[in-house]
């Protein structure tokens, strides 16, 4: 049985191989390590080995574990400089405890989602990070605006005074076909470079998780999303 720090050592190999068969840059890469539905000692191990990105689907459950690390870090200095992500599905509802305690949130596919995030981002903190979620894959099951609307949306995100529009995120199809997967990732790699042609400063490519982070990162992501991975199998009951 491997430990969190083994598995973390692992998957950076991992990234670090396609990095390098992809003729990218050793640190083009950065791993958001997705620690939903597990504890704050995962957490907190996973910072221990060096990690500081974590990503988090469901807003309670996070709320709860910033708590809880946050009083561990008398014990766990290594604790501090933790960024949190929120990668879940966005309801009005929450968006203002999301704007409050997160850096980062993936998952924007509405203009008024956007808004109320940036009207309800606390002045005292930096501009919250954001990325425009596409549905690449057109499934009736996935959150995320049509490509075609892509650029309509980004460009209302990108004005808003308390965001920060960095890019793009994806969750293609699933397939066991690396050909299928990197067609898929080459997808939003062009509507991503579209965008920036058409003035907007990205420099985000958030897509690939455990089962097609090579293909991915041969596609140009700048953010893998890694949790079974580093963390185990899930307990969803």
């Amino acid at each position: 049985m491997f430990s969190i720090p083994e598995k973390l050592q692992a998957v950076h190999e991992i990234i670090g191989n396609a990095t390098a068969m992809a003729s990218r840059p050793a640190d083009s890469v950065k791993l958001l390590a997705v620690s939903k539905t597990f504890g704050a000692d995962a957490v907190l191990a996973a910072a221990e080995a060096g990690q500081r990105a974590f990503g988090e689907n469901y807003l309670q459950e996070a709320l709860d574990k910033m708590i809880a690390v946050k009083a561990a870090r008398a014990a766990f200095p290594t604790a501090d400089g933790i960024e949190w992500h929120f990668i879940g599905p966005i309801q009005s509802n929450k968006t203002k405890a999301i704007a409050e305690h997160f850096d980062w949130v993936h998952t924007i596919e509405r203009e008024k989602i956007a808004q109320r995030l940036s009207d309800q981002r606390p002045p005292e903190l930096p501009p919250l990070n954001v990325c425009l979620q596409v549905n690449i894959s057109g499934e009736a099951s996935k959150s995320g605006v049509a490509p075609d609307q892509a650029l309509a949306v980004a460009q209302i995100i990108a004005v808003l005074p308390r965001l920060t529009l960095r890019g793009l995120m994806a969750i293609p199809e699933p397939t066991a076909d690396v050909t299928q997967q990197r067609a898929a990732f080459r997808q939003v790699r062009e509507l991503f470079l579209k965008l920036q042609q058409n003035g907007l400063a990205l420099d985000t490519l958030s897509m690939g998780m455990s089962a097609d982070m090579d293909a991915a990162i041969a596609e140009g992501a700048t953010i893998v999303r890694i949790g079974s991975a580093i963390f185990g199998k899930r307990d969803y009951s």
